[in-house]
């Protein structure tokens, strides 16, 4: 009985050392905590994979594992180390290089809106109101009147136009 349990003790430290062997080290740049970098470039330092990245497009590579309670562990020279109790939000990296009419951290608008002006979002033909979550923050777009939109044949956002 004793044997059994024995191999199976082997077995189960095997099991953790191929783990912990097989986690992704963060790189050296990478902010302290660092547990994902996301395919904009940015990093992620939550605690679960659920959910990580979800506003910047999906997990490019994972550098924590999670152990037995779901928490995230962290790779550091091979040897684990949990994650910290920080509930703190992640905090992503400067972009590299950014157009002016690209999302920014902070979701502000682009610049050069108005109150008589549509945010066209020229990858999808759709235009955005002042005031309306998308106004000025997708990654493609301009500023113009709403008849100018119209007469690009874009539609507006869920079929309201502006006032």
């Amino acid at each position: 009985m004793n044997t059994k349990r024995l191999i199976r003790s082997l077995a189960f430290a095997a099991l953790l050392i191929a783990a912990q062997v097989s986690v992704a080290q963060a790189p050296a740049g990478a902010p302290p905590g660092t547990t994902a970098l996301c395919k904009d470039g940015t990093y992620y330092s939550g605690a679960s994979k659920k959910g990580a990245c979800s506003r910047h497009k999906g997990v490019k590579e994972w550098y924590g594992a999670p152990d037995s309670s779901g928490k995230a562990a962290l790779a550091t020279g091979g040897a684990m180390e949990p994650a910290p109790a920080s509930t703190a939000t992640p905090t992503p990296a400067p972009a590299k290089s950014a157009p002016a009419t690209a999302k920014t951290d902070a979701m502000a608008p682009a610049p050069g809106g108005g109150a008589d002006k549509v945010w066209l979002n020229t990858a999808s033909n759709v235009y955005h109101c002042p005031g309306t979550r998308y106004y000025g923050t997708t990654k493609a777009g301009a500023y113009m009147t709403e008849a100018e939109a119209k007469a690009k044949g874009a539609r507006p956002d869920h079929g309201k136009p502006c006032k």
